[in-house]
C-alpha cells in the first residue's frame, strides 16, 4: 500500500506509475515482438548463462523416470515457489520410442528438456550387468534403426534438448558401464598412456550413438557427457578422462553430485563431495560449461539436510563458477532392506525452507534464454 499525505501527492505518484506501466506494456511487447521475430527468423539455440545458472529438478516421475504430467511440475514449482528453467526425465531404450509428448509438455511449461537417454532395458533393474543393449551390439549397429527414428523425432521437434547418453559410466549400477566391458584390462596404448577395454568400448557406443543422431540432422541436441561424482572402483583406469570421447562429441560436462544417500553412509557437507569431481571434470576441457546433471542428498534424523542443501546454493555460486545449470533430484524410494531414501526437498519443513530460500536467489535462473542458430 502507498500512502500519503496530499491527493495531489497521490495523484503524482498515480501519474508516474500509469507512466511505468505503459514503459513496460510497451517493453513487454517489443519482447514479444523479438520473440515472435525468431521463431520465424529460424531454429534458436540455447544459450548458457555468462550470469547465473540455471535452475533445473527431476519431479519424481516414476519407476521409468518418464510419466511427466504437467501437474507433478507446476506442482513443483508452487512447492518451491520458482519457475524451473530446466526440467529432467528418462527415456530408456526399452520404450523404443522418441518422447515427443514429454518434451512438448516440458516446452509448454516454459523449460528445456533435459533427457537421460539410457540404453537400458526392461525391468530397469540397477546391478545385472548388460542386457540386449549391450554396447558392441550398439557398436556394430544392431540399434541402428531405433537410434535413426529417434533422432528423426528429435529433428522434427525442432526445439533445442539437452541430452544425457549412457550417464553415470564410471560406476557398477548401470548395464552400460564399463566395469562389465573388461574395465581396466589393457588393450593398447596411446600417446603413451594405457588404453582401458572398458572405457575404450563406452567411448566408442557414444561416438557411434552421437555420429548417426548427427547424420540425420539433429543439430537441436546439446551432448552432455555425464560422469557420475566419485568413481566406482575408483581406480586409475575408471577415473573420468579414459571415458571421456573428444571435444567434438560433447557440448556440456555434467555430474551426478549426491550427499549420503543411505543410513550406512557417512554423512558429508556438499562442498567435501563436490570438490574434486568438480575439478577432475572441468580438466577435461578448459571451456565448456558444466551441468550438475543430478544433486541431492536424503533426510536422516542425526543429520542435517536442510544445512546441506543451503550449502549447496551458496557454494555453487561462490566456488564453481562453470556450473551453468543444477538439476535437483527430487524422489524418495524404498531400498532393499526395506529403509527409505528421502531426496524429496519437501522432506521435512527445515529442509524445504532451505530449498525455498536457497533457490530463491536471483542468481537461479527461472527461464531458459535462447538465440538464433
Amino acid at each position: 500500500m502507498i500512502t500519503r499525505d496530499s491527493v495531489a501527492g497521490t495523484k503524482t505518484v498515480l501519474g508516474c506509475v500509469a507512466a511505468l506501466l505503459c514503459v513496460v506494456v510497451l517493453c513487454a511487447g517489443c519482447r514479444h515482438e523479438e520473440a515472435a521475430r525468431a521463431k520465424d527468423q529460424g531454429p534458436q539455440e540455447l544459450m548458457m548463462p555468462s550470469k547465473g545458472a540455471y535452475t533445473g529438478a527431476y519431479v519424481d516421475f516414476g519407476e521409468g523416470e518418464d510419466h511427466v504430467t504437467y501437474d507433478a511440475i507446476t506442482a513443483f514449482e508452487k512447492m518451491t515457489g520458482k519457475h524451473l528453467a530446466v526440467v529432467a526425465f528418462g527415456n530408456f531404450w526399452g520404450e523404443q520410442v522418441f518422447p515427443a509428448k514429454k518434451v512438448r509438455i516440458v516446452s509448454g511449461y516454459g523449460a528445456i528438456p533435459l533427457i537421460y537417454w539410457s540404453p537400458w532395458d526392461r525391468p530397469y533393474a540397477e546391478n545385472h550387468g548388460p542386457d540386449r543393449f549391450n554396447l558392441p551390439d550398439i557398436v556394430a549397429g544392431k540399434w541402428d534403426a531405433y537410434i535413426d527414428q529417434w533422432a528423426d523425432a528429435a529433428r522434427n521437434y525442432g526445439k533445442p534438448l539437452l541430452v544425457s547418453w549412457g550417464d553415470e559410466m564410471n560406476g557398477t549400477w548401470f548395464p552400460w558401464s564399463g566395469f562389465y566391458y573388461g574395465g581396466g584390462k589393457v588393450i593398447g596404448k596411446k600417446n603413451g598412456q594405457p588404453l582401458y577395454a572398458g572405457p575404450e568400448l563406452v567411448k566408442q557406443a557414444y561416438r557411434h550413438v552421437v555420429d548417426r543422431v548427427r547424420a540425420r540432422k539433429a543439430t537441436n541436441i546439446l551432448w552432455g557427457f555425464h560422469a557420475n561424482h566419485y568413481t566406482m572402483p575408483h581406480a586409475p583406469w575408471n577415473m573420468m578422462a579414459n571415458y571421456y570421447p573428444g571435444t567434438d562429441y560433447v557440448d556440456w560436462l555434467g555430474l551426478s553430485v549426491y550427499g549420503k544417500m543411505l543410513n550406512s553412509e557417512d554423512w558429508n557437507s556438499f562442498d567435501h563431495v563436490m570438490d574434486a569431481p568438480y575439478q577432475e571434470i572441468c580438466q577435461l576441457d578448459p571451456h565448456k560449461p558444466v551441468i550438475l546433471a543430478e544433486w541431492g542428498v536424503a533426510e536422516f534424523p542425526q543429520d542435517s539436510k536442510a544445512e546441506f542443501i543451503a550449502k549447496a546454493f551458496t557454494d555453487l555460486q561462490t566456488k564453481y563458477p562453470r556450473v551453468k545449470a543444477a538439476v535437483y533430484w527430487h524422489e524418495r524410494w524404498e531400498n532393499t532392506d526395506g529403509s527409505y531414501s528421502n531426496l524429496r526437498v519437501n522432506s521435512s519443513p527445515e529442509t524445504l525452507d532451505a530449498y525455498r530460500g536457497g533457490v530463491a536467489a536471483s542468481y537461479w535462473l527461472d527461464r531458459p534464454q535462447f538465440r538464433l542458430r
